[in-house]
């Protein structure tokens, strides 16, 4: 009987198998999920360039690029632990893919408390006290969290949608098909997506300086 029950015992590879699958089940659950909610952001964005909010549309596609890529990043470290556990010996990487499961079940919480619902999603169009203070948390929440790509992957969709939807406030203007980039548009983007780099450094060093600002006051006083 003894063998019996010794044959049973689930090892630590098996019940980190079983967790890894667990959270991959549950974040591709989120993944259906976040589908509506991402694409009511995009629809937020659009309403709010075709009212001239930018800002407001802006926020929208930030905050629908974090949640797209924070999901991604996460499927991908779970890939990656999978692979681990299956072809390296697994007391060499128990440590590695313990960690990494802890950060996965961190991030899934986070995920799944960024998410909220679509209540959430449609204060980022208001206008009231309780929907502009949300939007000034999801910015400062967002604040450092996003790589310059990502950001400038927000600022070209930003623009395509402004293109889109200043055809149809103007239907009777001509719209053309997009040229073949040469190298010069590429040159062009890559100074483009520099300024707007510079412009979000200085965006974010700015509360600092008038932290910095106030502090000094009374020491001139």
């Amino acid at each position: 009987m003894g063998n019996t029950t010794s044959s049973h015992k689930i090892s630590a590879q098996d019940r980190a198998i079983l967790d890894m699958k667990n959270q991959r089940d549950k974040l591709h659950q989120y993944q259906k999920r976040i589908t509506v909610i991402t694409d009511r952001e995009t629809g937020i964005a659009r309403e709010c360039l075709a009212r001239g909010e930018r800002s407001k549309a802006l926020l929208a596609l930030r905050r629908k690029k974090f949640q797209e890529s924070l999901l991604a990043r996460t499927d991908a470290q779970l890939e990656t632990l999978e692979q681990l556990t299956s072809n390296v010996e697994f007391a060499l990487v128990q440590k590695d893919v313990i960690y990494g499961l802890q950060q996965g079940t961190a991030v899934l919480k986070q995920i799944h408390t960024e998410m909220g619902g679509i209540e959430h999603v449609e204060k980022l169009m208001g206008e009231n006290e309780d929907a502009r203070a949300y939007q000034r948390e999801v910015s400062e929440m967002l604040g450092g969290r996003m790589s310059n790509q990502e950001e400038d992957d927000v600022e070209d969709e930003l623009d395509a949608l402004e293109n889109q939807v200043g055809a149809v406030i103007q239907p009777d203007s001509v719209v053309y098909p997009a040229a073949p980039e040469t190298a010069l548009e590429d040159g062009a983007n890559k100074v483009k997506h520099k300024t707007r780099a510079r412009e979000r450094a200085k965006e974010q060093r700015q509360p600092q300086l008038q932290a910095q600002g106030q502090a000094a006051e009374p020491m001139l006083a």
